[in-house]
């Protein structure tokens, strides 16, 4: 038998997040990285349930939003890629070229999509008719990183999904990036419990070939940044590279206007992992879990075939609700040793069912994230998607407060330092997140290694006092932190 000092987590999230993380996504069966190719992973099974349930929350929010799905090939040949010349020129040293042959055109793994969905956009809009056009794709994205490589954190294979739009006009399509705002906020902080800042990034970290770029950053237990769902205002810059145009009502010809959103879900995950899990394990929320209930039945020789036909009875009733459950029927594991397990898995709910059960007619119910063990009825079994709305509830609850809490006011650099050291967010005055700030962030950069993330997108801050580098009279508040 296994002994659980072997599987279970040796370090503490507070003390060694980046241990604590590296051991979790092995031992609770997330991800395997014993192919041993960089940037690339396998995502196991009960990592990859977890993902479709983020998948399928994310797409009917889209469709929603009056999305509909495509599927774009995985291939994006050069001469598309290298139609919008600012944005050959931010993704080429990231992309992967395909080897063909010697009179084919070249042709690369896509990095983004935004060279495949333009010039199809060309072909389907011929009018302010057909307009606006709403599209979203979901699958791997592949770049070249040189970075150093985490598990779903920062990878050269990411599993996403893409939303490509076309407008006929700028203020249709600005109102599609606060949408899409909303829609991080609908879905991975109202839902999976994850908060973040929505930045306005500076001039020098936008999109290449976006007019500017829309991140959501999110912080990890070290205090490092972690950008979630960006939004991209294209205006018409790729509209006019691949002669995407349409009729408006008056017929004239005009370019449309465009913009991207891509929620990585593999990226989003590891967020999940980092922020709702404990010193136990994983803590899925109840929505995206894998499983939301698992079933141990304790027993011996002489009463497990009474214990098993009361759990049957359970399953059937389980069977009629909309839940996720296994029954543990395993034999050579101990109870004690299952619980450890599914709690290091994070499943939301364990049944415990014994002789004691079968002979009160009740149910022992156990909570993952409060560790409290309560008795319920078998009638009860009905509230458990109740149960698991309030499980969710308490995650996000948790989650703000430990936001709240990064965010430090900085005046000066020495201020500034200290909160880097601390794992905080630093909220500054700055002289200009277009490129005359640039110098600024460079020496920050190299100074305090960490970064300009950008200023609030979704809330104006009027700055009154002097850039925390330069001195001169600030235009911003702008968030500094370090990031992966």
């Amino acid at each position: 038998m296994k002994k659980q000092s072997q599987e279970g987590l040796t370090v503490k999230k507070s003390e060694n997040f980046s241990e604590w993380y590296s051991q979790i996504i092995q031992k609770a069966e997330i991800v395997d990285l014993r192919l041993g190719t960089k940037g690339f992973i396998i995502i196991r099974p009960f990592g990859a349930l977890a993902m479709e349930n983020m998948y399928g929350i994310y797409e009917k929010e889209l469709q929603r939003n009056g999305h509909k799905p495509v599927i774009m090939p995985s291939v994006i040949p050069e001469s598309n890629l290298k139609k919008e010349s600012s944005h050959v020129k931010g993704f080429t040293p990231e992309v992967f070229w395909l080897e063909t042959d010697k009179d084919d055109e070249k042709l690369a793994l896509r990095p983004t999509s935004e060279t495949v969905f333009t010039p199809m956009f060309s072909y389907w809009i011929r009018s302010h008719k057909d307009l606006p056009l709403k599209l979203y794709q979901k699958g791997s994205v592949f770049r070249y990183d040189t970075k150093s490589t985490r598990p779903l954190i920062r990878g050269r294979e990411f599993n996403w999904i893409e939303a490509h739009n076309a407008f006929a006009t700028k203020e249709e399509a600005e109102a599609q990036v606060i949408e899409d705002i909303k829609m991080t906020e609908t879905v991975m902080h109202g839902k999976f419990g994850i908060p973040f800042l929505a930045m306005k990034r500076p001039q020098w970290d936008k999109f290449a070939g976006a007019e500017y770029t829309i991140g959501s950053d999110v912080v990890m237990p070290d205090g490092k940044l972690i950008q979630q769902p960006s939004t991209h205002y294209m205006g018409q810059i790729f509209s006019r590279a691949f002669e995407a145009t349409f009729t408006d009502k008056n017929e004239k010809e005009e370019y449309l206007y465009t913009t991207a959103y891509g929620p990585a879900i593999s990226r989003i995950l590891a967020s999940v992992i980092s922020t709702h899990g404990d010193d136990k394990g994983l803590v899925f929320p109840y929505c995206i879990a894998p499983l939301n209930l698992v079933i141990v039945p304790i027993y011996n020789k002489k009463n497990k075939e009474k214990v098993l036909k009361y759990i049957d009875k359970i399953e059937n009733k389980l069977k009629l609700m909309e839940l996720k459950f296994e029954v543990d029927g395993r034999d050579d594991y101990s109870p004690g040793w299952k619980f450890n397990e599914w709690e290091l898995k994070g499943v939301p709910f364990r049944l415990e069912i014994g002789e004691r059960e079968v002979k009160n007619k009740k149910l022992t119910l156990f909570i993952r994230d409060s560790g409290e063990k309560i008795n319920i009825s078998v009638s009860e079994l009905k509230n458990l998607n109740k149960l698991g709305k309030e499980f969710d509830d308490r995650l996000l609850k948790n989650s703000e407060k430990l936001m709240r809490g990064r965010i430090v006011n900085c005046k000066t650099k020495k201020e500034l330092e200290k909160a880097m050291k601390d794992g905080k967010i630093a909220r500054v005055d700055w002289c200009s997140i277009n490129e005359e700030g640039f110098g600024c962030a460079e020496k920050i950069e190299k100074d305090v290694l960490a970064e300009v993330r950008g200023t609030l997108a979704n809330k104006k801050e009027k700055s009154k006092g002097k850039c925390i580098v330069c001195g001169k009279p600030a235009k911003e508040i702008v968030y500094i932190a370090k990031s992966y």
